[in-house]
């Protein structure tokens, strides 16, 4: 930080000006007024030297360094099983029987990027078809957060993605937000079935 107390005289063919204060000197620093090889003299000196000698004015010419990235917040992927986040990915869950496909409804609702990114990804996971815009059946061997895994990559900050797993009656999704998923959740999730209760009881 340079000292507020400090004054600077510059020279510009062959005349002189100010004396200038610490926050002028920073201010002409920023607008490109004083450059490293501007001639500058501190206070009451006459002998002057490039700014980039003096060590104090130096400082105004260093490349401002980055500020740190923020941290990232985990991204959250909401089940009817419950929220993960993407660390949670790679956890075992149940595997398709090989060789068997299984069938899924891909809705997305795409704010921010591109639809055919996700399209193009869509079919590279196995047979698909678009049902209606931004929806699609496909039959993939892949578990459902895997899928989710890979398609999420697609898709930007506003991006929705809704997976669903017709075959075994699973459900994954994507940017909804704590109440929306909440309200899937309630839905989605099984409910004991109270006339089979009563027959056994």
């Amino acid at each position: 930080m340079v000292p507020m107390s400090d004054t600077w005289t510059i020279s510009v063919a062959g005349r002189s000006y100010g004396p200038y204060t610490a926050a002028q000197m920073q201010a002409f620093a920023a607008e490109g007024r004083l450059a490293p090889q501007s001639l500058v003299a501190r206070g009451e000196e006459n002998q002057y030297r490039a700014a980039s000698d003096d060590a104090t004015l130096a400082a105004l010419f260093r490349p401002a360094q980055p500020a740190p990235a923020p941290a990232q917040q985990p991204r959250q992927f909401f089940t009817a099983d419950g929220n993960q986040d993407i660390q949670a990915f790679g956890r075992q869950e149940e595997e398709p029987s090989a060789g068997q496909r299984t069938h899924f409804v891909v809705v997305a609702d795409m704010k921010s990027r591109s639809i055919s990114g996700l399209e193009e990804e869509i079919f590279n996971l196995g047979p698909a078809v678009p049902i209606m815009p931004q929806a699609w059946l496909l039959a993939c061997d892949q578990p459902i957060n895997q899928i989710r895994q890979t398609l999420v990559q697609k898709l930007g900050k506003l991006d929705m993605l809704f997976i669903a797993d017709a075959t075994h009656d699973k459900a994954a999704w994507f940017n909804f937000g704590p109440e929306a998923d909440s309200r899937i959740r309630r839905i989605w999730q099984k409910t004991p079935d109270m006339t089979a209760l009563k027959r056994t009881g």
